[in-house]
């Protein structure tokens, strides 16, 4: 199946500010492109990308004085599965993991394990190792919090969510992320798009979707603690230890988001408009 994706964001800055962005899809989906995927904007502004100690994809620029527009169009192939489900896949010994797996163990900005540590061995300590522990974990945060955009606050770490019963999708995550790493089966953050691909359509505007990936058996597995069910179409932009390490733009400045656009869709064909921009498969 093909999904067509992207973004139109408008940014005001009130001065020349520096902003890194993580607007970019991972490059373990550059093969699976159909069209070019090349960020924008209306200043022609120069970017410079590089990549952070994660593997995503970051880009430097400095905005100009007034708005600035940042877009981004592609079509990219996907398998069109839900989400892989191994129910068989083990939970490792902390002795046996790589150890660039390790740093997704220990607490972070937002996932802060330290508070949570005794409530999740008293929530989770007699489910067996494993994924069935991780779909514990993943039961229990989506019926735990209420989800709603009115809950949003950037600030708010695993141990709030779990306090305030409240959130966005990045609270389900955090929180999940937070339990997992307590029982010991390594988490990070992921952040990307994610369509109404295979469910009803939803009717609220489209948005970046953020979930979780543990590591088990060898390999990352995603999973949802706010939408529960595996998914169709994930596009992974950045992963991190949370969301400190996957965000959008960081302006070191003061800049405004003025407008905010995201689609994700379903096509049976490249649209017209974006053929010119085909890219031949690797």
């Amino acid at each position: 199946m093909l999904i067509c994706a992207g973004y139109d964001l408008l940014l005001e800055a009130y001065a020349p500010t520096p902003m890194i962005s993580m607007l970019s899809i991972r490059s373990d989906r550059w093969d699976d492109l159909r069209t070019s995927h090349c960020v924008s904007n209306d200043r022609a502004i120069a970017i410079e990308d590089y990549r952070d100690v994660f593997g995503n994809i970051c880009s430097r620029t400095t905005l100009p004085v007034g708005y600035t527009s940042i877009a981004c169009d592609f079509v990219v192939e996907d398998s069109g599965m839900p989400d892989r489900q191994s129910p068989n896949a083990i939970q490792h010994e902390i002795e046996t993991l790589p150890s660039d797996i390790l740093m997704y163990l220990v607490g972070s900005r937002y996932c802060d394990t330290d508070l949570l540590s005794n409530e999740a061995w008293w929530l989770f300590g007699h489910i067996p190792p494993g994924w069935q522990r991780v779909q514990a974990i993943v039961d229990f945060v989506h019926g735990h919090l209420t989800y709603g955009y009115s809950f949003a606050r950037a600030t708010r770490t695993a141990w709030e969510a779990y306090q305030e019963r409240v959130g966005v999708c990045r609270d389900f995550a955090h929180l999940a992320v937070a339990l997992c790493r307590c029982m010991n089966i390594p988490a990070r953050y992921c952040s990307g798009y994610l369509g109404d691909i295979g469910i009803d359509p939803v009717d609220i505007p489209m948005d970046f979707h953020a979930w979780f990936e543990v590591y088990l058996g060898g390999e990352w597995h995603s999973f949802d603690a706010r939408h529960h069910v595996p998914r169709i179409g994930r596009i992974m932009m950045a992963c991190g230890r949370d969301a400190a390490d996957t965000a959008l733009t960081t302006a070191f400045g003061n800049v405004r988001l003025a407008s905010f656009k995201v689609h994700t869709d379903e096509v049976s064909e490249v649209p017209l408009a974006m053929r010119n921009a085909v890219r031949l498969a690797a």
